[in-house]
């Protein structure tokens, strides 16, 4: 039980829920999003919180912290709303590109991007990696350490057996009528 009433008067009348209507109590509250959060008051102070939002949606970004970036977005739209537009030109430019970065996290096209980034992509120039050689030769062993291989401690696997076609009672399983079940 929950006490409903958070009066401190005696003669209130205190209603006891059991929880049930706490969907409906909490549909009053929204997500908080990053404009909400006290703006400093003055002009350097907005400029480097704008600056420290823009890091903040880069980071998530690239993190796929995707309510983080959505609250810094909110916030640094905020920030550039509070602030004179021509102190704030690069800043709208990285917003508008960290924005339709956001925008694009789930589209076929950014997909497909991240699967291009994945593959190795042959350059046109530059540097070429060197291919390692993934087998290697066995060292030369002595009689010694062939018959250390060999040992018996170590039993080889054993083979995999054969089912072939089995026959499984259903009605032992409770699947076909009682009659058979009991062998008739």
């Amino acid at each position: 039980m929950v006490r409903r009433s958070q009066t401190s008067n005696p003669r209130s009348a205190v209603v006891l829920t059991s929880g049930a209507d706490w969907g409906t109590r909490a549909a009053g509250q929204r997500r908080g999003s990053g404009a909400e959060m006290p703006l400093p008051r003055r002009q350097p102070a907005k400029l480097k919180a704008l600056q420290q939002s823009l890091g903040v949606i880069r980071t998530a970004i690239n993190a796929k912290r995707w309510h983080q970036a959505r609250y810094a977005l909110s916030r640094a739209r905020a920030l550039v709303g509070a602030l004179p537009a021509d102190l704030t030109t690069e800043e709208r430019e990285q917003l508008s590109l960290l924005r339709r970065k956001f925008a694009a996290r789930n589209t076929t096209a950014a997909k497909k991007a991240r699967e291009l980034k994945l593959a190795p992509a042959a350059h046109s120039g530059g540097k070429k990696q060197a291919v390692r050689a993934t087998a290697k030769k066995p060292a030369a062993r002595t009689p010694a350490a062939k018959a250390t291989l060999k040992s018996p401690a170590t039993p080889p696997p054993a083979p995999v057996r054969e089912l072939g076609e089995r026959f499984i009672n259903r009605a032992s399983l409770g699947y076909g009528p009682e009659a058979d079940a009991h062998g008739s």
